[in-house]
């Protein structure tokens, strides 16, 4: 059985007064960098904060009434965890969610307060995913996968039509890609109505499963990997939504987690919104020009999910300002003298950094001995900048490099 066009339009009908149908907004800060008119599909709007929840109440509402009396059980790094437990609460279905250890607290603690059991196991999805699978068939219940689902692809797929329907005019629509059900059920609407239409795939670079799957022509399964974008670390995609994907999406990119942490960083300072790294994957791509012939071209990223802990927030947000050059650490040695210290961060603050920390080293300095070495952290305009505020340092008499 494959999904097609009719089973994501019933879908959409199951659950529409469900779901949030989320809005498509234009973006001119992405706009300017890509140089393409970009929109943002945002589904980090959604209740559980992901698309997710499409899927799984389109699953759960399909589901028979035995079923449901026994239960369902799931694997999940987090944001299907969610929806599948809200949906299944609000129907009175019992629900049990498997979660890597890992898994963000955030989502561990949402997935509770939407009324599921959840059960901690594994450090990574197919650990879970095999827990899950051992549940099941000690308690009998229904197994409601991820994303090799026909129902479950099928209610991703809704996002496809919304967007036709906001934005006909699309002229590719980029995807962040973990298992596939969701780039494989928006492929299956838009290549429907507008074949035209370039679907280009957004991978982590340590696990581009679905990519490496592609270009073999079969399943391929890659070891677990450690990334900011847990919600698309998957090292093995589905069965259902590699055969769709293979055949209807045009093309896959890979980002890397500094690639993603600018992304996320973009998005809350420039579009006052709040995604996860897999939310932010598709941002990522375009922001770092992954994807090619854009320009001028009406492009839609889609922002999956927004499910991110504050305290990784915080890193990321420190990670992206470094990527960026808005944060910075330079080695600098100056002379072991009475004001020498106070000198040199008066050079600093002429050339308009701001220090944020300073370490002042004596012992363990090679060199003369009348030399110390400060490792001084600073905030900046950018790279740029940062090379200015080096050529200041070293105009001013002191031996400065990036650290």
């Amino acid at each position: 059985m494959s999904v097609t066009f009719q089973d994501i339009e019933a879908a959409r009908r199951r659950i529409e007064n469900a779901v949030k149908r989320t809005p498509c907004s234009p973006s001119q800060w992405m706009s300017d960098v890509v140089g393409a008119e970009v929109f943002l599909k945002l589904e980090n709007l959604q209740r559980t904060g992901s698309f997710k929840e499409r899927g799984a109440l389109n699953r759960l509402l399909l589901l028979s009434d035995d079923d449901k009396k026994r239960g369902v059980i799931a694997a999940s790094a987090g944001n299907h965890a969610q929806g599948l437990a809200l949906h299944a609460a609000q129907l009175g279905v019992k629900a049990t969610i498997v979660m890597p250890e890992g898994t963000p607290l955030i989502k561990v603690a949402r997935t509770q307060q939407f009324g599921a059991k959840v059960v901690l196991s594994g450090q990574s999805y197919e650990e879970a995913y095999q827990t899950a699978c051992d549940i099941r068939d000690a308690e009998e219940l229904f197994f409601v996968h991820a994303y090799d689902d026909e129902a479950v692809i099928a209610g991703q797929g809704t996002i496809g039509l919304e967007l036709i329907e906001q934005n006909p005019y699309l002229e590719a629509v980029v995807v962040p890609v973990g298992g596939g059900g969701l780039i494989s059920g928006v492929a299956v609407a838009m290549k429907k109505v507008h074949p035209h239409v370039r679907i280009i795939g957004v991978e982590s670079a340590v696990l581009p499963s679905m990519k490496a799957s592609v270009e073999a022509g079969e399943l391929v399964t890659l070891p677990p990997q450690s990334t900011i974008a847990d919600g698309i670390a998957v090292g093995k995609v589905g069965e259902r939504p590699f055969h769709l994907a293979k055949d209807l999406v045009d093309d896959f990119v890979t980002v890397d987690d500094d690639e993603i942490a600018r992304a996320i960083l973009f998005l809350l300072e420039r579009e006052k919104t709040v995604a996860e790294g897999a939310g932010a994957a598709g941002v990522a791509a375009l922001l770092s020009k992954k994807v090619k012939d854009l320009a001028g071209k009406r492009v839609c990223a889609i922002v999956c999910g927004g499910n991110i802990d504050v305290n990784i927030i915080s890193r990321i947000i420190e990670r992206g300002l470094a990527e960026s050059g808005r944060l910075a650490r330079l080695d600098v040695t100056i002379h072991d003298a009475p004001g020498a210290l106070s000198d040199m961060l008066g050079t600093l603050a002429k050339a308009r950094a701001n220090v944020v920390e300073v370490h002042h080293e004596r012992a363990f300095v090679g060199g003369a001995l009348n030399e110390v070495a400060v490792e001084v952290v600073i905030e900046s305009k950018g790279h740029s900048h940062v090379d200015d505020v080096i050529a200041a340092l070293e105009a001013a008499g002191y031996r400065a490099k990036r650290s």
